[in-house]
Protein backbone atom coordinates (compact mmCIF):
# COMPACT_ATOMS: atom_id res chain seq x y z
CA UNK A 1 0.00 0.00 0.00
CA UNK A 2 1.39 3.47 -1.20
CA UNK A 3 1.85 6.37 1.58
CA UNK A 4 0.97 8.38 -1.37
CA UNK A 5 -0.18 8.58 -5.19
CA UNK A 6 3.58 9.37 -5.96
CA UNK A 7 4.74 5.93 -4.58
CA UNK A 8 2.65 3.24 -5.62
CA UNK A 9 3.68 -0.74 -6.04
CA UNK A 10 2.24 -2.74 -8.13
CA UNK A 11 2.82 -6.00 -9.51
CA UNK A 12 3.33 -5.96 -13.19
CA UNK A 13 4.03 -9.14 -15.49
CA UNK A 14 4.69 -11.03 -12.14
CA UNK A 15 6.80 -8.66 -10.57
CA UNK A 16 6.21 -6.16 -8.27
CA UNK A 17 7.77 -2.84 -8.72
CA UNK A 18 7.27 1.12 -8.27
CA UNK A 19 5.24 2.27 -10.84
CA UNK A 20 6.90 5.44 -12.82
CA UNK A 21 4.01 6.17 -15.25
CA UNK A 22 0.75 4.94 -16.27
CA UNK A 23 -1.44 4.74 -19.41
CA UNK A 24 1.45 6.27 -21.87
CA UNK A 25 2.27 5.58 -25.11
CA UNK A 26 4.19 3.10 -27.06
CA UNK A 27 6.94 5.66 -27.38
CA UNK A 28 6.79 7.56 -24.15
CA UNK A 29 7.40 3.46 -22.61
CA UNK A 30 10.10 3.32 -24.98
CA UNK A 31 11.74 6.04 -23.52
CA UNK A 32 11.48 6.10 -20.29
CA UNK A 33 12.44 1.95 -20.71
CA UNK A 34 15.70 3.22 -22.57
CA UNK A 35 16.16 6.10 -20.04
CA UNK A 36 15.70 4.17 -16.83
CA UNK A 37 17.53 1.43 -17.77
CA UNK A 38 20.94 3.19 -18.73
CA UNK A 39 20.60 4.25 -14.90
CA UNK A 40 21.07 0.65 -13.87
CA UNK A 41 17.36 0.23 -13.08
CA UNK A 42 15.41 -3.09 -13.99
CA UNK A 43 12.48 -1.91 -15.73
CA UNK A 44 9.35 -3.51 -16.73
CA UNK A 45 6.77 -2.79 -18.72
CA UNK A 46 3.33 -3.90 -19.18
CA UNK A 47 0.27 -3.34 -21.45
CA UNK A 48 -2.34 -1.67 -18.93
CA UNK A 49 -5.34 -3.06 -18.97
CA UNK A 50 -8.66 -1.10 -21.20
CA UNK A 51 -10.80 1.23 -19.34
CA UNK A 52 -14.15 0.08 -18.22
CA UNK A 53 -16.74 0.60 -20.45
CA UNK A 54 -19.95 2.55 -18.89
CA UNK A 55 -22.75 0.13 -19.09
CA UNK A 56 -25.11 0.50 -21.89
CA UNK A 57 -28.89 2.70 -21.44
CA UNK A 58 -31.83 -0.05 -22.70
CA UNK A 59 -32.89 1.13 -26.16
CA UNK A 60 -36.62 2.40 -25.85
CA UNK A 61 -39.17 0.97 -28.52
CA UNK A 62 -37.65 1.63 -32.11
CA UNK A 63 -34.52 2.98 -31.35
CA UNK A 64 -31.89 1.56 -33.01
CA UNK A 65 -28.52 0.49 -31.16
CA UNK A 66 -25.75 3.04 -31.94
CA UNK A 67 -22.22 1.75 -33.68
CA UNK A 68 -19.94 -0.09 -31.12
CA UNK A 69 -16.85 2.91 -30.30
CA UNK A 70 -13.73 2.29 -31.80
CA UNK A 71 -11.00 0.41 -30.43
CA UNK A 72 -8.67 2.40 -27.82
CA UNK A 73 -5.18 2.79 -28.51
CA UNK A 74 -2.73 0.04 -26.82
CA UNK A 75 -1.43 2.19 -23.21
CA UNK A 76 1.18 0.77 -21.16
CA UNK A 77 2.30 0.85 -17.36
CA UNK A 78 6.27 1.29 -16.78
CA UNK A 79 7.67 0.04 -13.25
CA UNK A 80 11.28 -0.49 -12.38
CA UNK A 81 11.72 -3.30 -9.63
CA UNK A 82 13.38 -0.42 -6.81
CA UNK A 83 10.39 -0.23 -4.69
CA UNK A 84 11.91 3.33 -3.20
CA UNK A 85 12.17 5.05 -6.75
CA UNK A 86 10.03 8.15 -6.94
CA UNK A 87 10.26 9.98 -10.05
CA UNK A 88 10.24 13.03 -8.96
CA UNK A 89 12.65 12.64 -6.30
CA UNK A 90 15.26 11.26 -9.08
CA UNK A 91 14.86 14.51 -11.15
CA UNK A 92 15.02 17.19 -8.36
CA UNK A 93 17.90 15.06 -6.35
CA UNK A 94 19.45 15.36 -9.72
CA UNK A 95 20.02 11.13 -9.90
CA UNK A 96 19.13 10.79 -13.19
CA UNK A 97 21.41 11.22 -16.66
CA UNK A 98 20.49 10.91 -19.87
CA UNK A 99 22.59 9.15 -22.58
CA UNK A 100 24.71 11.99 -23.58
CA UNK A 101 25.49 12.52 -20.00
CA UNK A 102 24.10 15.73 -19.12
CA UNK A 103 21.66 15.49 -15.56
CA UNK A 104 18.06 14.76 -16.42
CA UNK A 105 15.68 17.95 -15.93
CA UNK A 106 12.12 17.70 -15.28
CA UNK A 107 11.53 18.97 -19.60
CA UNK A 108 13.91 16.23 -20.96
CA UNK A 109 12.03 14.25 -18.40
CA UNK A 110 8.90 15.33 -19.95
CA UNK A 111 10.21 15.11 -23.62
CA UNK A 112 9.61 19.03 -23.82
CA UNK A 113 12.98 19.23 -24.61
CA UNK A 114 15.50 16.78 -26.99
CA UNK A 115 18.61 17.59 -24.72
CA UNK A 116 18.87 18.03 -21.17
CA UNK A 117 19.85 21.56 -20.13
CA UNK A 118 20.81 20.86 -16.54
CA UNK A 119 23.41 24.42 -16.35
CA UNK A 120 19.67 26.37 -15.66
CA UNK A 121 18.11 25.35 -12.78
CA UNK A 122 14.52 25.00 -13.10
CA UNK A 123 13.66 27.67 -11.26
CA UNK A 124 14.90 29.98 -13.53
CA UNK A 125 14.02 28.62 -16.64
CA UNK A 126 11.02 31.02 -18.50
CA UNK A 127 8.81 28.50 -20.26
Amino acid sequence: MAINQNHTVEELNGVRCAIVEKNISQERADFLKTLLEFNKYQVVVAVAPPPKAAPAKPLAEGEVAPPPPLPAPEKFIVGVTDFSFNAINAIFSRLLHSLDGHIVTQAYWYQKELVSHDEVPYYERKN
